[in-house]
């Protein structure tokens, strides 16, 4: 896939705000500080097209973008150790799971691990929800640019073996990194491939 133009469209505090349309859409969302921002830029070939901080928890709101006037790119807030009074984060997490939950066009949640560390509880739990919940999702490991082989390798094996505790079988994995453009091709394809065929 062609990225021809990405475009900012609006800025939401509540899923329920979101434009009613029946165009696809993807979300993307993490931990805060695994690279979501430097993700999308790297996706999308722009540099500041989402905001990058070194800060976490720098996004605050649901964030929509328009790609190719064909499909939307959402950047949600990021869960677990922003650095925010614990009130904000649990409406973080309420915003994620009701968008998750309720937004009839979302074709897939991309959920961002960083791949230099173990499973972590809280990105167990919340692929667990997704799951029980039905909200179709893919896992995709940033920062593979920044460990050996091996010990991405040995990252993935684990998180593997924690999934299969309770899942039957995978679902689709992406390794990426924003620095070496690793994985954008496989990602974009992804979408590409469900836009296809939900329009026939």
């Amino acid at each position: 896939m062609d990225i021809k133009s990405a475009e900012f469209v609006s800025s939401y505090t509540n899923y329920k705000d979101c434009p009613n349309t029946d165009t696809p859409e993807y979300a993307f969302v993490g931990r805060s500080n695994v690279g979501k921002s430097s993700l999308i830029n790297m996706l999308m070939e722009r540099k500041k097209l989402a905001k990058t901080s070194q800060s976490p928890g720098k996004t605050q709101l649901i964030n929509q973008f328009s790609i190719n006037n064909d499909w939307f790119l959402v950047d949600l807030p990021g869960y677990g150790f922003a650095k925010v009074a614990k009130s904000i984060r649990k409406d973080f997490n309420t915003l994620i799971k009701d968008y998750a939950m309720y937004r009839e066009n979302l074709m897939c949640l991309f959920v961002l691990l960083d791949s230099r560390h173990e499973p972590q509880k809280n990105d167990l739990a919340f692929m667990r929800w997704l799951g029980e919940n039905q909200i179709p999702f893919a896992m995709v490991f940033t920062k593979v640019d920044k460990l050996s082989s091996s010990a991405l390798n040995k990252n993935l094996k684990h998180y593997k073996n924690e999934m299969l505790k309770h899942w039957e079988a995978l679902p689709d994995v992406f390794i990426t990194s924003s620095e070496n453009r690793i994985g954008r091709a496989d990602i974009l394809d992804f979408i590409e491939n469900i836009n296809k065929s939900v329009k026939k």
